[in-house]
This record gives C-alpha cells, structure tokens and sequence, in this order.
C-alpha cells in the first residue's frame, strides 16, 4: 500500500472517530441525552401557570398573542428555541396548542399525533425536548371527542397504518371496558386513560425517567373540551 493510501485510510479513521465523538459528546454517552441538559430555565410550576393562565385568557376572550410577531420570529432564528414546557397533543385540526394556551413562537415544543399516542418518534422528540432544550414540563394533552379512540371503542375497521399508529389506544379503552361503562361515558373514559397509558410509556423512557427521577422534569396529563376551549388538568 502507497504512502498515500496509507495517509488516506488514517485520515478516515480520525474522521470518524471524531465524529462518533462529537456524538457520544451531544448525547452525554450511550442512552444519556440528559446529560447534556442544565438546569431548566423556567420551572414546571412556572410552566404550568404560563399555561392555565394563557388558557384563561383564551376562554375569556381576552388572548394576548405573545410573541407572534417578526421580533420574536428573528429572536428564535438568531439566539434559538427555547420553550418553556413539551406537549403531545392530538392533531386534530380543532386543538391548536399554541392558541389554546395563547402562546407563540418559540413557547411550545409540540409534539402532534392522532390520538396523542406515544411511540418511539414521540418519545424521541420528547426526550430531545426535555434532555437537550431543557423544558421542565411535559404535558399529555387529550381532548374531548378524540376521534382516534372512539374509533378504537367502537371497533371501527382501520386501513393502511392506522391500526399500528393506534394500537396503544387499546389498553387504555380495556381499562375502561373493565369499569363497566357503556355508550358516551365509555368513550368519555377511554379519552382519559388514553392520557394516563401516554404518560405510562414516556415513563419507560431511561432519559425521560432519569430526568424525572432528578427532578428536571415534571409529566402531567390535561384534557381540552372542544365546546367550551377549557383545559382541565388531571
């Protein structure tokens, strides 16, 4: 082998060891995302009265709109996000997160999916949420008339990869079956276990329950009421 092949292989080899360093560096080591994190910047309790007190204003009719203008859109394009809670909520059109808790740009890190479900994409972009944009709150939100578990509840025929995205939805309507409830009260249930199975498996998370167990991160579950734009905590 030439002289330069041999500088050629060497210089591939530093490469990628560097590169796997500056990996290992972000992540903190294996499976260690939080250790990249520092002390939240704003509190869960801080977290949740920005939210209960948004939503308020939102039900009254008396939103501020903050930060929804091109100063704060240049701020977070030149100094970088930094939200204050996580939420995976459901994308159900009728469910805007930021206006329901009348926040703006750069304030929610949202996670949107039908039925608020919890697989691995979700549990990533929390984990990157809370362990690397230090969010210390983060919130499962449900809502009333959640069609993905109805769908669930009344054994609806699903095609494509609906049956697969939904399928942590099934527990949670068991649970409910079990209580003996029928008709809308079942539904009503389900939509709240659904909630409670979310937050079930963001706690097998080794990040996630990390941060939790070092006090980093609080989990809360909440449900908004289509008719009304009230969000009740759980």
């Amino acid at each position: 082998m030439s002289e330069h092949c041999v500088h050629d292989v060497s210089r591939r080899q530093f490469l990628t060891a560097t590169a796997i360093g500056s990996i290992a560096l972000f992540l903190g080591g294996p499976n260690k995302l939080w250790a990249f994190t520092d002390a939240p910047a704003v509190s869960a309790e801080e977290a949740l009265n920005r939210l209960k007190e948004g939503n308020a204003r939102f039900v009254s009719g008396k939103t501020q709109h903050p930060h929804a203008n091109k100063d704060r859109l240049i701020e977070t394009y030149t100094k970088g996000q930094k939200p204050f809670v996580t939420m995976i909520s459901c994308a159900d059109s009728r469910v805007p997160v930021e206006l329901i808790f009348d926040q703006g740009i750069g304030d929610i890190f949202t996670i949107r999916v039908a039925g608020n479900v919890v697989h691995t994409d979700e549990t990533g972009s929390a984990e990157y949420a809370a362990g690397h944009l230090g969010t210390s709150l983060l919130v499962v939100l449900g809502h009333t008339k959640c069609g993905a578990v109805t769908a669930v509840v009344k054994g609806d025929k699903l095609g494509g990869s609906i049956p697969k995205m939904v399928d942590t939805i099934a527990p949670a309507v068991a649970r409910s079956k079990a209580k003996g409830l029928t008709g809308d009260a079942l539904v009503n249930d389900a939509i709240i276990e659904n909630v409670k199975e979310s937050i079930n498996l963001l706690q097998k998370s080794e990040e996630i329950a990390h941060l939790v167990h070092e006090g980093k991160l609080k989990i809360m579950g909440a449900m908004y009421n289509l008719e009304n734009g009230r969000v009740d905590w759980m």
